[in-house]
């Protein structure tokens, strides 16, 4: 019984480092290598257990991943959420142990459907249930899908799967290259091993494919501007014309700029209370034949709130007007920031759940791209930049340059805008497009079609960021695909799957001893 228990404690006491582990593959950090070495961990753990002992060593695994790579969340609650210490420490946990729980669910899962199966079940069950898992994680609730495993690899060899399967394809490839050491390790088998060689051969191939063509004679030069404006002053009336002034000042250098990019409610106050700044700025880059975006909030006469991105200047047939103007307005809402899910009843518990505006109204799933300056951009605000799906389905034959804005100002220096950043590289990468990030306090960059960030601004700066950028031309399978070829991935899996387990059901049956007379 001793020895058992150390056994189980053994299986256990890893699970959480294993997990944390997987943290520094991820940006700042970018040892993208960690991240199959923890797979690999949590997947040699899973082996023989109970179906409640898997789970807990997904829990404890989960517990280390989001428990190190989402602390950064709470310093926004604890900053500027108005609750007690304790409180906001609660509030963290839930929302860690909460995504804990898939982790825990996979764990379960592999070893319900696995127990006493050859290596060839695990690989192809255990790949389809992350997906799964991964799927509704992005989904439930409008989802969270930070910290997909494949943004890690961005760097990596298999960073050439993403323009044809996406970051999704990434992490499927993530699951069956571990999965794989791990059943040869299991099974004392060489055969798995031939599962990473061919894996990491079609990234080799993949990666010397150009699926899209630089437009050298559409280059746009841009200005991507970073007020640096503290968050704690931002909404103060106090300051709302020394703000506007700042990023005028700083436009007004940059008036020779083809597109000036303002971050995120870079404007502090709704639309309709500036009017006429907007008509003066309006008119200053149309004079200029450049094109202003900026983030804007936005309140209809029936009391809905937008987020919006508004652009000015050389972009319309006629100035500047409220009802007419070229807008983007945002999709997928922050949850807690931008809206508060189970409201009533979490309204009345602190002020952190009561912030102002934080009852925004959605945006269209798909809107026109936005036009600056002759060029199309798909546009992207804040948090949506992580939903894949979203920003490929607003990208079309036309579209020249992926735009995001976003204030990660409520983060301070932690480790999320990076991830962020991240995260915007892999939209470049999978959609062949260069991308845009304009942040009110970083990071602020251009990134390239190939997703590495070609320029960008330090964090924490007062700084203005001009370059060129060459657009593309053409679209990646991705773009054009999606995740179809994963679905029938998932499909054609679950269908083998099922007829293994039939075949050795019947098998069993058909070697069962029969009573004799």
């Amino acid at each position: 019984m001793k020895k058992t228990s150390l056994q189980t404690l053994g299986r256990l006491l890893p699970a959480a480092p294993a997990g944390a582990l997987t943290t520094l593959s991820f940006a700042p950090y970018n040892h993208w290598y960690l991240a199959p070495v923890s797979l690999f961990a949590f997947f040699y753990l899973l082996q023989n257990q109970t179906v409640k002992r898997s789970a807990l060593i997904g829990f404890l695994w989960g517990l280390g991943l989001f428990g190190t790579g989402i602390s950064w969340v709470h310093v926004s609650i604890d900053t500027f959420g108005g609750m007690p210490k304790i409180a906001s420490l609660f509030l963290m946990s839930m929302l860690i142990g909460y995504l804990a729980l898939f982790p825990a669910a996979f764990g379960a899962l592999f070893n319900r459907f696995n127990r006493g199966r050859p290596f060839h079940q695990l690989l192809l069950s255990g790949p389809v249930l992350w997906l799964l898992l991964d799927w509704f994680r992005g989904w439930f609730l409008t989802g969270f899908p930070w910290l997909w495993m494949g943004y890690s690899q961005i760097d990596s060899p298999l960073a050439s799967i993403a323009p044809i399967l996406g970051v999704e394809g990434i992490t499927l490839a993530l699951i069956l290259c571990s999965a794989a050491l791990v059943a040869a390790l299991s099974y004392r088998n060489w055969k798995p091993l031939l599962i990473p060689v061919a894996i990491m051969i079609i990234s080799t191939f993949t990666g010397a494919i150009k699926w899209v063509t630089p437009a050298p004679e559409k280059s746009v030069d841009v200005a991507l501007i970073q007020g640096n404006i503290s968050q704690a002053m931002k909404w103060l009336p106090s300051q709302r014309w020394p703000t506007l002034m700042k990023y005028t000042d700083l436009t007004r250098e940059n008036w020779d700029a083809d597109i000036i990019i303002w971050p995120e409610a870079a404007i502090p106050a709704l639309e309709t209370q500036v009017p006429s700044f907007l008509q003066n700025l309006d008119s200053a880059a149309r004079y200029n034949k450049t094109t202003v975006i900026t983030g804007v909030l936005d309140q209809k006469p029936n009391g809905e709130y937008f987020n919006n991105i508004l652009t000015l200047g050389m972009n319309e047939a006629s100035s500047y007007k409220y009802e007419t103007a070229n807008r983007y307005s945002k999709h997928h809402l922050l949850p807690f920031g931008e809206f508060v899910p189970f409201g009533e009843l979490l309204r009345p518990l602190a002020p952190f759940f009561n912030l102002p505006m934080s009852s925004f109204s959605r945006g269209e799933f798909i809107q026109p791209n936005l036009e600056a300056s002759g060029y199309s951009l798909a546009p992207a605000l804040c948090y949506e930049i992580a939903f894949s799906e979203q920003v490929r389905q607003n990208v079309s034959q036309d579209t020249e340059l992926l735009l995001t804005l976003s204030n990660d100002a409520w983060f301070g220096k932690s480790i999320g805008p990076f991830q962020h950043m991240e995260i915007a590289q892999m939209r470049s990468l999978e959609l062949g497009k260069p991308l845009l990030r304009a942040t009110n306090n970083g990071v602020t960059g251009v990134v390239d079609h190939t997703g590495r960030i070609v320029q960008q601004i330090p964090q924490f700066e007062t700084a203005v960021l001009r370059t060129t950028v060459v657009p593309t031309e053409g679209l990646t399978p991705y773009t054009t695909l999606g995740s179809w070829p994963l679905y029938f991935y998932v499909l054609c899996s679950l269908m083998l799957s099922a007829a293994l387990i039939r075949r050795k059901s019947s098998h069993l049956r058909d070697h069962r001893p029969q009573a004799s007379d």
